[in-house]
């Protein structure tokens, strides 16, 4: 068991070598995917930074010490946004991850308006695992977005996205407490 006491959590989280392993293999296996890309702020900031804000969203600010949720959130945009199948996330992290990832996937093939639809229609049906995961997405979403929005977007697609996004957060409510406390701080936050 590996323990980490200080992660400004105030209690150790502890991991077992194979977890803390298979973590590191995410953190890899997502910057290699990701390493091309870049977020669409005036920096143009690596994408791997949006990854592993989400894992620090999840352990430091709600406590969430569940390596398959952290792993998840690493590999969560690899299947929409890189060359990356659901059999490899499957064949290097296990049926688990998969298909945590899979639950926060949109298929691109069907354009922005339709995905935007179906994550609001889905948000209800997603495991707790995935809940997390999407939480923490739409935290350092909206964070970004009311820190430097992206390159292009005005008043109106940032307020737009924060609106969608509170409907997607509002469908999934009532198993993540503080994450949906760390989502309305944020939401507050709206540009307008």
């Amino acid at each position: 068991m590996y323990s980490v006491f200080d992660l400004g959590v105030g209690k150790p989280v502890s991991l077992d070598v194979q977890e803390l392993a298979l973590l590191v293999k995410a953190m890899a296996f997502a910057a290699d995917r990701h390493k091309d890309q870049r977020r669409k702020d005036l920096e143009a900031s690596p994408y791997i930074n949006h990854p592993l804000a989400l894992v620090d969203v999840l352990v430091r600010e709600a406590g969430i010490h569940d390596h398959r949720v952290m792993i998840s959130a690493l590999l969560h945009d690899t299947i929409e946004d890189t060359e990356t199948s659901a059999a490899e996330i499957e064949q290097e992290f296990g049926a688990t991850i998969r298909s945590i990832v899979e639950e926060v996937t949109d298929d691109k093939d069907l354009g922005r308006s339709v995905c935007k639809r179906r994550q609001v229609e889905r948000a209800p049906y997603l495991s707790t695992e995935a809940r997390a995961v999407k939480l923490a997405d739409k935290i350092c979403n909206l964070r970004d977005i009311a820190r430097q929005a992206p390159v292009g977007w005005e008043l109106e697609r940032c307020q737009a996205y924060f609106d969608w996004a509170k409907q997607v957060i509002d469908g999934l409510r009532g198993e993540h407490a503080k994450l949906e406390a760390l989502f309305d701080d944020i939401y507050r936050q709206r540009p307008g």
